[in-house]
C-alpha cells in the first residue's frame, strides 16, 4: 500500500469539510494543539521527576566544610525607626482666612 498523493490528500480534504463542517474544523484544531501541549509538558515533567529521582541529594556548601560554624551566625542589632513627625500645635497650623 502507497503513501497518498497530492490529488489523494486534496480528496481527503474536501471530504473532511464535507463530515465536519467549516465552523468545527478550527475549533478541532485547537483542541488538538492543546492535547498535544499538555501532553508535550506531562512527559516533560516525568522525564524532569526521573531526573531528580535518579540524582543523589548534595548537601548545601556550609554544612559539608568542615571549618563552618555549628551555631548560627547572630544577625547584627537593627537599626531604631527614626522618630514620626510630631503633629503641629493647635496656634502653629495654617491659617485659613
Amino acid at each position: 500500500m502507497r503513501f497518498p498523493q497530492g490529488a489523494e490528500w486534496l480528496i481527503i480534504l474536501v471530504l473532511i469539510l464535507l463530515l465536519f463542517g467549516a465552523k468545527r474544523l478550527p475549533d478541532m484544531a485547537r483542541s488538538l494543539g492543546r492535547s498535544a501541549r499538555i501532553l508535550k509538558s506531562e512527559t516533560k515533567g516525568l522525564h524532569d521527576e526521573d531526573d531528580a529521582a535518579a540524582a543523589p541529594p548534595s548537601l548545601p556548601a556550609a554544612q559539608s566544610s568542615p571549618a563552618a560554624p555549628s551555631s548560627p551566625q547572630a544577625s547584627p542589632p537593627a537599626q531604631p525607626a527614626p522618630p514620626a513627625a510630631a503633629p503641629p500645635a493647635p496656634g502653629e497650623g495654617p491659617t485659613s482666612s
